[in-house]
């Protein structure tokens, strides 16, 4: 048993292993059903891709605060490949979403399944920026293969081919966190531990591995018990200007896993005494008045210009548990809701 595991309640784990004795584990786009048309859709072309990338921070002070922007153009030079395939999986099948395209759906598993024939990004990772990406694109294309997988257009060949690429990503993400839990001060233990914990379980729920549903779950659970009374996460307060950043960058694989789990029969929000709502709230906050965040840090917070997808697409599921007329008035306002790393369009 993986050490992580260990951090599972008997609470969480019986509700699991009911949804996999019973019947196929559940993402949250099942029991939406949507009539395919002949939509067009324009596929692009597979990215180039291999099984480990050479990828390097691009953060040059203590606080993980401060941007150099070489350094940035050097990280999306090297991480392009895996970058965009998410980004085209997901952006299919939300067209699918949206318009019901066959072609759309057509597309999204051509580039899912060239990629597992290629074994894209299966290795051990070098640095852990690679590592990042890894768990990124199995988070983003998970999420996005859920959408779809119901509609019948892929093949069974296909679904075998996907699922086990998600496997074998889902075990490197695992190996990595595990592998530095013994550290209470790494990076298994901010946000990026809390994504780690939605790539793996969609691909739990993809592969209808209870274990892994299980291990994604867990890593949730980790993150929602880090809020504290006022709704701050201590890790992500250390990243001075960027804190409030990373609390929005922190939230939102914690919707979705709670999101997960909900159809799984599994409840995240009520955790830590709806520790997901406070988070939220000191969020909401934030963005309205930085100068929290300001005097938390002591520094001012880089604000977005404008809120984008990447901001607040976890509010679309998250208002459905928690009315919020503010948060209802960013989505509306909001370009998309999309972001491809949690698979595109949220959970609706």
């Amino acid at each position: 048993m993986k050490p992580f595991v260990l951090f599972l309640t008997v609470s969480l784990i019986a509700p699991v292993c009911l949804a996999a004795a019973d019947a196929r584990l559940q993402s949250p786009w099942d029991n939406r059903p949507i009539t395919l048309t002949d939509a067009p859709y324009n596929c692009p072309e597979l990215p180039q891709l291999t099984k480990t990338i050479d990828a390097e921070g691009y953060y040059i002070d203590a606080n993980h605060s401060v941007i150099d922007p070489a350094k940035r153009k050097a990280e999306e030079d090297a991480t392009a490949g895996p970058t965009h395939l998410g980004q085209f999986v997901t952006q299919a099948a939300d067209a699918y979403l949206g318009k019901g395209s066959r072609a759309a759906v057509t597309c999204a598993y051509s580039l899912l399944t060239a990629a597992a024939q290629e074994d894209a990004m299966t290795g051990v990772q070098p640095t852990g920026q690679s590592h990042y990406v890894q768990k990124w694109l199995l988070a983003g294309t998970g999420m996005a293969y859920l959408k779809i997988r119901n509609t019948g257009v892929g093949t069974p060949d296909q679904d075998k081919a996907i699922q086990k690429w998600f496997e074998k990503i889902a075990g490197r993400v695992r190996d990595y966190v595990d592998g530095k839990r013994h550290d209470p001060h790494s990076d298994a233990w901010n946000n990026h531990g809390y994504w780690s914990g939605l790539a793996v379980a969609a691909a739990g729920i993809a592969n209808n591995n209870t274990n892994d549903l299980r291990w994604g779950i867990s890593a949730g659970k980790t993150g929602i018990d880090e809020i504290g009374p006022s709704g701050v996460l201590p890790r992500e307060l250390e990243r001075a200007g960027m804190a409030l950043h990373y609390h929005l960058y922190a939230l939102a694989p914690l919707v979705m896993l709670a999101e997960l789990g909900r159809v799984n029969g599994i409840d995240l929000y009520s955790e830590n005494h709806n520790g997901i709502q406070r988070l939220a709230q000191r969020c909401e906050a934030g963005l309205q008045h930085p100068e929290i965040f300001q005097k938390s840090t002591g520094v001012p917070q880089n604000m977005p210009s404008k809120i984008s997808g990447a901001d607040i697409g976890w509010a679309v599921p998250y208002v459905k548990h928690y009315p919020d007329p503010q948060l209802s008035a960013w989505i509306a306002q909001a370009e998309t809701t999309r972001f491809w790393q949690w698979g595109g369009l949220p959970p609706e």
